[in-house]
């Protein structure tokens, strides 16, 4: 009986049990759905821009439920959110941490938009997350620790960000991780070693950042790798032998780091499954391994810009039959013998080989025979800057499929119409810096898609084959320093827009045949040639012409006025002809044009004052003796008048006017001297200007500044010393610098600046040792700066009433406000160009004759020589900043002795070893390096290129040589808009390091 009445009790509390716990699941049921929907609203209220309306339907008063809202999967039992993708919908706006509450999510993919702030640590919460990629967005800070909470994780996507900090040890934590992409961020500090001890990894992609160190050993315990890319960072020392020892792996990337050491030689019998091996741009060396004949399903290898690969080409490697890319640029690689050129032979057995480039190697002599039977789907041909001579073997023509063919900076001779006419396909030919000769085949005229074309510094004879206008697509077309002569006839120009012709340093024979059909060239130079006869008045129509040299010919005849049409020239060069007649007005009207040299010729009349003929440094013309006026600077004789009664008014109003304005300027100097000893002896503030900027007085900028006090000093120059201070009734804070002067009386002289709470830009560009990686300026901080400068200096120069010469450009005078918005200060020692008061002779240093004007470095080469000032002045010491703000060096650098500067030491390294000259926190951007490369139009590496050729630009001794601020400004421009274009189109790929020649 206590038995039954036992069991009954027991079961009427299970009932109740039961009873309780469904009523208390449905309720956190209930609870749950609450929670998700409160979760995607937050969400919602986050995202400040929705371009595509994707969460438009994201409404708490919709019927639907949030289920059915777009992007949104849910668990269909519970009706939990299982699921969030919105991934490339442009969203704006931040990540809301209300995410990290949805308990049951397993896949969120916020990828492909503009999400910026930090990452919330609250999706640590998300337990059963499996799927997380929040690639290509805004993202900044550091990844959260919480995130290894995360254990269920197969795949994690923050790539392509801004995010910043050390990757965290425990990441180890992620056992289940297959897909590890932490790639194009600033992440800094180590690679973990406990990422090996992740043995479920397939992919890991860290390339892109600022990692250093060495490459873990551990990594070789990841048996199921299949991709390692940890390209464009800072790692350093050897290349893990075990690396080579992982069987699955197909894909090795480690270009643009600081590697070095040999590579071992069985490094291809253990990797059966490789295909592509890219180890371009370290410092490794040695010899290639012959075992790489082994790495059976090869495809590509790259192990260009090392430059310390020597010996010869292994031939094992024609026995890879995948085989597609084979890149060896600029190394030391030798082939002067049969037993050197073995690997020519060998590699006529990969039949799918399409690219074989070996730029600026050590190859010697003859080019052999077995060059045409390489595979007939051969795309691209380089083997340019070595020492290869004799004719090119006629086999070449086999290789009909050809796009690119470099054969440059050799020694070649002899004709080359035996095999250029078969290759109908080529897109670019490099033949320059040869010595080739006969005519220049007309069957060129049957590559209809060529779209560049060097042939220049040859021996080519003969006339230009009207074939070549055939040519629609011809972008650059270069002919100089070869034999060719003839006058220029005039259907040459009857182009739409010409772009990079260059038929420079000729002298061809015969007439130069109609190319009316080049809708496509920009660019025109036909110096040095024995050309003859006139311009054709038809030059004028090519409205895209910038660049037109015509020097060192025969040409003679007027200068057309139709030149007066070419609204983008910004070089003109007619030097060394025979040209008569006047200079026309219609050149000085061109906006851009900012070298001119028209010297050496038979011209008359009047210079024209307008324009480029403004700037006596922008243009030369020497050797016009008939030529008279202009600018005061150029030293030319007087035009003399036309009329005697002219000349006796002018005489008249000279002799009246000289003695009034005499006594007008002793006037005004007075009222100055008088005005300025009132306003210092002042002890109030005057009314703030029309502008809102205060005039202060004395009192204030020494109350302001604590009397001037050491505590308050910034910084002390050449010039004066600097103090921040605090203006008390406007409430600004200030930097006051006060100059050095003999003390006379209350002699006091000092500009008030805003104060810039980034300091200089030389504090940032060469900060002191232990200062924080992330405080460095990134490539796109020192691009917009290039910019912001270039832009000041435009104005000072082009947009004041009177232009004025900076004096004293450098990084300390560089401020940087909070946004590090770059302003250009201390104008100290700056001056108006004001010709009305050049003295008789013209010489500008008059204006300031007290010694030479700038900072050692600095300083222009012709300020030492003569003293004059110029904006091309400015322009010299803009290109040495921006020299500096590259490659992190001073100009006053204690390597740079004996002879070597800043400026020649990139010369002789630009453009092949760029990457070896920009300031090492510019390879913290290597992550650009190696990701835009996808495009080559926005490639970062070009962007540098192109922002040291206006470096270069800038700096030339000549001033004559120098582009002007408008130019500068312009293509820096235009590289900030390429770099933001590049950077923001740029998509994912598994494989982002480009070989040597262009392609992937």
């Amino acid at each position: 009986m206590e038995v039954a009445m036992f069991i009954s009790s027991a079961v009427l509390l299970l009932l109740l049990s039961s009873i309780i716990n469904g009523d208390a699941a449905a309720a956190a049921q209930d609870g749950g759905e609450g929670v998700d929907l409160a979760s995607l609203l937050d969400f919602r209220k986050s995202i400040t821009n929705d371009p595509s309306g994707a969460m438009s339907s994201w409404n708490a008063t919709a019927a639907a439920h949030f289920c059915g809202w777009k992007g949104v999967t849910c668990d269909g039992q519970r009706r939990r959110v299982a699921a969030l993708e919105l991934a490339g919908l442009t969203l704006s706006g931040k990540i809301s941490p209300s995410l990290g509450n949805m308990s049951f999510l397993s896949s969120l993919n916020l990828s492909g938009n503009l999400l910026s702030g930090q990452l919330p640590p609250q999706l640590g919460g998300l337990r059963r997350l499996v799927f997380l990629d929040l690639g290509g967005n805004l993202l900044q800070g550091s990844i959260p620790e919480a995130l290894t909470n995360c254990t269920k994780l197969r795949t994690l996507d923050i790539s392509r960000n801004h995010l910043v900090g050390n990757i965290t040890s425990n990441i180890a934590l992620l056992s289940n991780l297959r897909n590890l992409r932490l790639h194009t961020n600033n992440l800094t500090g180590i690679i973990p070693p406990g990422i090996g001890n992740i043995t479920s990894l397939n992919i890991v992609i860290l390339q892109g950042n600022k990692l250093e160190g060495s490459i873990p050993v551990e990594l070789g315990k990841l048996s199921n790798l299949t991709h390692l890319l940890l390209g464009g960072n800072r790692l350093t020392g050897r290349i893990p032998d075990v690396l080579f020892n992982l069987s699955m792996v197909q894909e090795i990337a480690l270009p643009l780091n600081m590697l070095n050491g040999q590579l071992p030689s069985d490094l291809g019998n253990f990797i059966p499954n490789l295909q592509q091996l890219y180890l371009g741009g370290n410092t490794l060396g040695g010899q290639i391994p012959d075992s790489l004949g082994n790495a059976s399903e090869l495809q590509w290898l790259d192990l260009s810009y090392n430059q310390r690969f020597t010996g010869r080409i292994p031939p094992s490697l024609g026995k890879l039959q995948k085989l597609e890319k084979l890149g060896f640029d600029l190394n030391n690689l030798e082939a002067k013998d049969s037993w050197g050129w073995e690997f020519l032979d060998a590699l006529s057995n990969c039949t799918r080989l399409k690219m074989l480039s070996l730029h600026q190697n050590l190859l010697q002599g003859v080019l052999p025979n077995s060059i045409g039977n390489l595979s007939s789907s051969m795309e691209n041909l380089v083997l340019s800057t070595n020492m290869l001579s004799g004719p090119v073997p006629s086999s070449i023509g086999n290789l009909r499929r050809l796009t690119k063919f470099g054969l440059d900076f050799n020694s070649f001779t002899g004709p080359i119409d035996g095999w250029i006419g078969s290759m109908a396909n080529l897109q670019a030919l490099y033949l320059d810096s040869n010595n080739f000769t006969g005519n220049i085949p007309a069957s060129i005229g049957n590559m209809s898609k060529l779209s560049e074309l060097f042939l220049s510094d040859n021996q080519f004879h003969g006339l230009i084959p009207s074939s070549l206008g055939k040519l629609q697509q011809l972008l650059k077309l270069d002919l100089r320093y070869n034999n060719l002569q003839g006058n220029i006839p005039e259907e040459v120009f009857t182009i739409a827009t010409i772009v990079q012709c260059g038929l420079s340093h000729n002298s061809l024979q015969g007439l130069i045949p109609s190319l009316s059909r080049l809708q496509q060239l920009s660019y025109l130079d036909l110096s040095s040639n024995k050309l003859t006869g006139e311009i054709p008045h038809t030059l004028g129509a090519c409205q895209q012409l910038e660049t037109i040299n015509m020097g060192q010919n025969f040409l003679s005849g007027s200068i057309p006025i139709s030149l007066g049409n070419l609204s983008l020239l910004t070089m003109l060069n007619l030097s060394h002809n025979n040209f008569t007649g006047p200079i026309p007005i219609a050149i000085s009207k061109l906006q851009f044009l900012s070298q001119l040299d028209l010297s050496d010729n038979h011209l008359e009349g009047q210079v024209p004052t307008d324009g480029v003929f403004r700037n006596a440094t922008a243009i030369s013309l020497e050797g016009n003796l008939q030529l008279c006026g202009g600018v005061l600077e150029l030293h030319m004789p007087l035009c003399p008048t036309v009329y005697q009664s002219k000349t006796g008014r002018r005489n008249f109003l000279v002799k009246l006017l000289v003695p009034i304005l005499g006594i007008a300027s002793l006037m005004v100097l007075a009222y100055l001297a008088i005005f300025r000893k009132k306003m210092f002896r002042k002890q109030s503030p005057l009314p703030s200007s029309s502008d809102h900027f205060p005039i202060v007085s004395y009192k204030d900028l020494a109350q302001a500044t604590d009397n001037f006090t050491d505590t308050n000093l910034i910084g002390r120059g050449s010039y004066g010393s600097v103090y921040k201070g605090k203006l008390t009734q406007e409430n600004i804070v200030v930097a006051v610098k006060v100059f050095h002067l003999d003390m006379q009386g209350n002699d006091f002289k000092a500009l008030v600046y805003k104060f810039m709470p980034n300091g200089n830009l030389d504090t940032w560009l060469h900060a002191k040792s232990g200062t924080n990686a992330s405080d460095q300026l990134s490539l796109s901080q020192r691009i917009n700066i290039a910019v912001d400068i270039a832009d000041a200096l435009q104005y000072l120069h082009y947009d004041c009433e009177d232009p004025i010469i900076h004096c004293d450009l450098k990084p300390s005078n560089v401020l940087l406000d909070d946004d590090m918005t770059a302003h250009l200060g201390d104008f100290g020692i700056a001056h108006f160009y004001l010709k009305s008061q050049l003295p008789a002779a013209g010489d500008l240093s008059s204006i300031s004759s007290i010694g030479l004007k700038g900072t050692i470095g600095y300083i222009p080469p012709e300020y030492a020589g003569s003293g004059f000032l110029s904006t091309s002045g400015d322009v010299y010491s803009f290109g040495v900043v921006l020299l500096e703000l590259l490659t992190g060096k001073r100009p006053t650098d204690p390597m740079f002795c004996n002879g070597l500067s800043i400026i020649n030491f990139v010369e002789r390294n630009y453009p092949d070893a760029t990457t070896q000259i920009i300031d090492t926190y510019l390879r913290e951007d290597h992550k650009e390096l190696a990701l835009a490369t996808l495009d080559e139009d926005k490639a970062v590496y070009q962007l540098l290129l192109d922002m040291l050729g206006v470096a270069l630009s800038c700096t030339r001794q000549n001033p004559n040589g120098r582009m002007n601020m408008r130019e500068a400004a312009a293509k820096l421009h235009a590289i900030k808009i390429s770099y933001i274009s590049g950077i923001d189109s740029t998509s994912e790929h598994i494989t982002l390091y480009k070989m040597a020649d262009g392609s992937y």
